[in-house]
């Protein structure tokens, strides 16, 4: 197996784990395959470096190694400590299959609309490109369609990683000093919504967006 077919499996990694993200029903468990996803991401940007002889790539693979497999999680778990076990989310579970027809769609759109890109460094990994597409639609969708504010953060982070894997795959060599301020400004805005988060949480009792919308006075 050479790198670029190992890249496009891994590519298929984190719709998988990106599905289970959004499927899942309690935020601990969220907050671990996200980090199961992270280190997906990790091996993508190792596996490039390798195939592209790509010095910065493997500095990418480190940031991303400390604040999204250990950093963004750790912000999260403290977060659900301080909510005093608020774990379940409040998404029915008949919207599964739903979630799963919605995601599928978004996966065969985004292959659709890479077809047609005809860039040097895309050629080789043309299904990863479409994955890492689809992936910043799944974050959107996770964003809309969840009502825990918990799990909506997660959307974020998701959309977050799809941008990061288009950006390794597109320009391999770009310097890692903007994976540095793209990760610190991502860690940045998850420890901000889990703080309003929490506060939210602990003046209503509630982090279920349905009801802070109806809220009235």
């Amino acid at each position: 197996m050479d790198g670029y077919a190992l890249i496009n499996i891994l590519g298929g990694l984190l719709i998988i784990t990106s599905l289970m993200v959004v499927l899942t029903k309690t935020i601990k468990r969220a907050a671990y395959i996200y980090g199961a996803q992270a280190l997906v991401l990790v091996a993508i940007f190792i596996t490039l470096g390798v195939v592209t002889d790509s010095s910065e790539l493997f500095k990418w693979a480190g940031t991303a190694l400390l604040t999204k497999v250990i950093l963004i999680p750790a912000v999260v778990l403290f977060g659900l400590k301080k909510l005093g076990g608020s774990t379940v989310d409040t998404t029915p579970p008949r919207s599964s299959i739903w979630m799963i027809v919605l995601v599928a769609a978004e996966v065969i759109l985004s292959f659709l609309a890479v077809g047609g890109v005809e860039l040097p460094t895309a050629l080789e990994v043309k299904p990863a490109l479409a994955i890492s597409l689809a992936h910043f639609f799944i974050g959107l969708t996770c964003i809309i369609s969840q009502r825990n504010i918990v799990k909506q953060i997660f959307g974020f982070c998701l959309m977050e990683n799809g941008s990061h894997v288009t950006l390794a795959l597109l320009a391999p060599d770009a310097p890692s000093l903007l994976e540095i301020g793209i990760a610190t400004d991502a860690i940045f805005v998850v420890a901000v919504m889990v703080f309003f988060a929490v506060r939210i949480y602990k003046s209503i009792n509630t982090l279920d967006t349905n009801e802070i919308m109806n809220l009235k006075g």
